[in-house]
């Protein structure tokens, strides 16, 4: 993709797979509301029931803007399948992670079968089923990750809103208290081989993440979504001197540059880019660095091809 620092090869560490299975399960806790009616309510395109043509969409999206692969998020506990749909139909342009919740009898079982499937990625949401990283299940589930070579942890902290559940008029009973990153220090330890990424800059928890990134080497940062967080912090900050605070910590080395796209027709969302472009030209970056952080980094970490895009971006 052509930039100020002339042309990179850009990849999404942060892009949500809201397939038809995901809007199915919100409807049911609707009592039973069709996916094409929760889509109707979100103001979404209707995704199609097969997820390969799901992730066709996605990859015809990412070369429209120039983007040579991305992370493909599935967005609840048991929805994997439809990842490792989307993986497999284009397995040099996606990466998959799924959503685990340690808290359910089965979820060793599911870790084990997605990541032995081909997916990079577990996503772990404390807060949302209100565990601690160090609750003995959770443990587990890193544990599993581990004797994986080439998985990562994803591991959501700070604030957590999920538009769509309020749009369905969902209850979204998240607990904060499980939410700081550094709730992660100890278990970063503990697997040293094992990389572990907080996303959104700790989505409110900076100064804790940049703590945990500087003491543990394997701890990643993801810079997606529009970083709205920003107006907790005490003093006022801009993206740049974020990124500023964690380039002193990381190096350009352990960022991975995301999006936080989500549905259609919104698609791929150029405005994170384009922001995150102008803080890091502000800051002076040098175009390897640039590099690294706008893909090299992710592609890197797991394991994905360089330049893959058959097509000009149109």
């Amino acid at each position: 993709m052509e930039t100020v620092w002339g042309d990179i090869a850009v990849s999404d560490a942060h892009i949500h797979f809201f397939s038809h299975s995901f809007l199915a399960a919100l409807g049911g806790l609707k009592g039973g509301m069709p996916a094409s009616a929760v889509a109707e309510v979100a103001g979404w395109e209707a995704p199609p029931e097969d997820p390969g043509l799901f992730a066709d969409r996605w990859v015809s999206e990412l070369d429209r803007h120039g983007v040579e692969s991305a992370v493909v998020i599935a967005s609840l506990p048991g929805d994997e399948a439809s990842v490792i749909s989307a993986v497999q139909r284009h397995p040099r342009r996606l990466a998959g992670y799924f959503f685990v919740n340690p808290l359910l009898r089965d979820a060793p079982e599911r870790t084990s079968a997605g990541l032995d499937a081909g997916l990079k990625g577990v996503c772990l949401f404390p807060a949302m089923q209100a565990y601690s990283l160090h609750d003995e299940r959770a443990t587990k589930i890193i544990e599993i990750a581990a004797a994986h070579p080439g998985a990562v942890v994803f591991v959501h902290c700070g604030v957590l809103t999920v538009g769509i559940r309020k749009k369905l008029g969902l209850p979204s009973r998240f607990d904060l208290r499980y939410s700081n990153p550094v709730d992660l220090h100890a278990i970063a330890l503990r697997f040293p081989e094992l990389p572990f990424v907080i996303p959104h800059f700790g989505a409110g928890y900076l100064r804790e993440a940049l703590m945990v990134a500087d003491l543990c080497p394997n701890v990643y940062l993801d810079t997606s979504s529009s970083n709205s967080w920003i107006k907790y912090q005490p003093e006022p900050l801009e993206l740049r001197q974020v990124f500023e605070r964690a380039l002193a910590v990381t190096g350009p080395e352990r960022l991975l540059f995301g999006t936080d796209s989500t549905y259609f027709p919104k698609g791929w969302n150029a405005n994170v880019f384009r922001d995150q472009v102008e803080a890091l030209s502000r800051l002076g970056i040098e175009a390897g660095n640039a590099a690294r952080i706008f893909g090299g980094n992710l592609r890197r970490l797991l394991r994905l091809p360089e330049k893959v895009r058959s097509n000009p971006p149109l």
